[in-house]
């Protein structure tokens, strides 16, 4: 009887702790320049994400690579805990120092375009009960910049 309920219970344990499915990326808004500088410039934008998941998850860790118009913008990292609902959309405020030298050598139209091509790609790091795991993702749309 309690090797039946041994194995019962830890069924239903690793049923009930499936791994969490990655977010849906779903959309950048609000791309935006903070601060313009010859040797940096900051730029803005909120990431929306939505957890497919029926159960909230924990974001722990953001990794990725920016990518504008093919070219490399540079890295964002988020190294903070999350809490997020399930099945709910939510936005990441995010921030990336961008390089000017890079971005003035892969492209000085970069600065007069009306519309981009913005690639995401990394991983991100979820979890829930203090289990985590790393999920890859890959974002890629057109988007509306206006600098000036």
């Amino acid at each position: 009887m309690k090797k039946v309920l041994l194995f019962g219970s830890l069924t239903l344990f690793l049923f009930a702790c499936s791994k969490p499915q990655g977010f849906d990326y779903r959309d950048v808004k609000n791309v935006r320049v903070e601060t313009m500088g010859f040797n940096q410039t900051v730029l803005a934008m909120d990431l929306v994400y939505y957890n497919p998941n029926s159960f909230g998850v924990d974001l722990k860790k953001v990794d990725c690579d920016v990518y504008v118009d093919n070219s490399y913008l540079g890295k964002f990292q988020l190294d903070t805990l999350m809490h997020i609902p399930r099945r709910a959309e939510f936005s990441l405020p995010s921030r990336i120092m961008v390089d000017m030298q890079s971005v003035l050598k892969n492209g000085l139209n970069l600065l007069f375009s009306k519309e981009v091509l913005i690639n995401v790609k990394g991983t991100t790091r979820v979890g829930k009960a203090g289990i985590f795991a790393t999920v890859p993702f890959n974002y890629e749309a057109r988007h509306k910049l206006s600098l000036f």
